[in-house]
């Protein structure tokens, strides 16, 4: 099963869902314990539930970003009854940077899904270091990296609900301003006291 056998309204309406009560209430407690406010989640492609959530972990190690933590306890599992990368939806509130997005490839995901872009990490969250690194190391201005390639296929959460029906999509994006406004909250927390960390780029 795939991430698009579900339709579109219900697969955007649990992803939005994850994101609200799985893992903002572990990036909120992130936060306070001094991290960034990235997080990520992985979700089954049968029947929508959350594998797993994490948050941000850089003050015990800076390359523990959300969706790297998420990773590394994804591993910690029990290789038993752990699910394959194929098997589930990569949720990531914060679209990816070039270490998540070559963690997420080299694990074997097909996919990813985010909320906020690039954009919004460096003008909203003044966190501009995903943009500089892909420009500085790699070249790549916004926007410009394959998001539709032989490894996996990207989605940004708000194309999924300019493409629902009017009522929907106001629906979807009213709890979205609300998430919107949580995540405001706690930038500005992690900015006010950021100060007092030793994230190496924080």
């Amino acid at each position: 099963m795939t991430a698009s056998s579900h339709n579109d309204h219900t697969l955007t309406d649990r992803l939005i869902d994850c994101i609200e009560n799985d893992i903002l209430p572990l990036t909120t407690a992130g936060v306070a314990a001094g991290n960034k406010i990235f997080g990520a989640a992985l979700l089954s492609k049968h029947d929508l539930t959350t594998v797993l959530a994490e948050t941000n972990n850089e003050t015990e190690n800076p390359l523990w970003h959300g969706e790297m933590h998420l990773l590394k306890r994804y591993y910690e599992l029990p290789a038993s009854g752990r699910p394959q990368p194929t098997d589930m939806i990569f949720l990531s509130t914060h679209e990816p940077c070039s270490l998540c997005l070559s963690a997420i490839t080299w694990s074997g995901f097909d996919n990813f899904y985010y909320l906020f872009s690039h954009e919004d990490s460096r003008d909203a969250f003044a966190i501009p270091h995903d943009l500089k690194i892909l420009k500085e190391v790699f070249d790549v201005d916004p926007g410009e990296y394959r998001r539709d390639n032989a490894f996996w296929r990207c989605h940004a959460l708000r194309d999924l609900v300019a493409g629902l029906d009017e009522s929907d999509s106001g629906t979807c994006n009213n709890r979205i301003d609300s998430i919107v406004e949580r995540y405001n909250q706690l930038s500005n927390a992690y900015q006010a006291d950021k100060g007092q960390n030793d994230i190496p780029l924080n």
